[in-house]
């Protein structure tokens, strides 16, 4: 490759930075690709890139060569996170989505839920429960790809957490069980907000954030991809989908006369089942 000393990238919070074609081959490895498929997208990239160039024109590029290339697994995965911001905008899929991450770790889950604390009532977005535990996470979710969230959220959220957790601690079902609160966001988290999260005990999840814990690290080992990463759907047609509760790409695998009720025909259902099975890996 060649030296792009005098390449400078803008990221999502307007700081420039070198263009490091290390950092997008790393990219292309962790989403599947191989050595040599990483390095050759990493050179027709380096081809069409520009002082000043936004790293989201960068991922775009990348991201075109995968599908043209047709690895539709590599491809899915390397634009999971923005499958991840398109659940929105309301932000009640990606409480689902949060939901359904929980139930892969094996515990009940009910969301929107109606909790009394000591104090007052609170709105609890998803509450899960397995034996000897009970969490409840608060989802706060962000439609802007560079926005962060700060401290105030899990400061205010660790203080409902706390008039639930002391109404709780009167209960006797209650007894011998730990109870943790957890804040899940689809960006990223300020230092002060991680700060104060550890000291208080307030679990956090991000996009990247704890880095054996995060969004990024569970969706993909347990294979929880959105319906939002399939290429072979319509925003449209994804949003019908989300609106029916129906949230990961391995749900719809199970419910394929949804796809029919969108008007697909028979050839346009196959294809989107085949990207799901090449995309979770069934």
């Amino acid at each position: 490759m060649t030296s792009n000393k005098t390449i400078s990238i803008v990221k999502a919070d307007g700081t420039r930075v070198p263009y490091d074609p290390q950092k997008l081959i790393a990219a292309l490895r962790n989403s599947g690709a191989d050595e040599n498929q990483s390095k050759s997208i990493a050179v027709k990239v380096e081809q069409q890139i520009y002082d000043g160039i936004p790293s989201r024109k960068i991922y775009q590029l990348a991201y075109a060569l995968l599908k043209k290339k047709k690895e539709h697994r590599i491809a899915g995965r390397y634009r999971l996170k923005k499958a991840i911001f398109d659940l929105g905008p309301s932000g009640y899929p990606f409480e689902l989505f949060v939901g359904r991450l929980f139930e892969s770790f094996g515990y009940q889950v009910k969301t929107g839920q109606q909790i009394m604390g000591k104090c007052v009532q609170h709105e609890v977005d998803v509450v899960a429960i397995k034996p000897g535990e009970q969490v409840i996470v608060e989802c706060k979710f962000h439609s802007d790809y560079r926005a962060k969230t700060n401290v105030q959220v899990p400061l205010y959220i660790n203080s409902r957490f706390e008039d639930i957790k002391e109404k709780w601690v009167t209960e006797s079902r209650f007894k011998d069980m730990n109870v943790q609160g957890f804040v899940a966001t689809n960006a990223r988290f300020t230092k002060d907000a991680i700060a104060f999260a550890e000291c208080a005990g307030l679990g956090l999840i991000s996009w990247d954030y704890p880095k054996n814990g995060s969004l990024k690290y569970y969706t993909d080992k347990a294979g929880l991809y959105p319906i939002t990463t399939l290429r072979s759907l319509n925003k449209g047609q994804k949003k019908e989908i989300l609106d029916e509760g129906i949230v990961l790409c391995r749900e719809l695998l199970k419910n394929e006369d949804l796809l029919r009720r969108q008007r697909l025909n028979e050839k346009q259902v196959r294809r989107v089942l085949d990207e799901i099975r090449y995309l979770i890996g069934k």
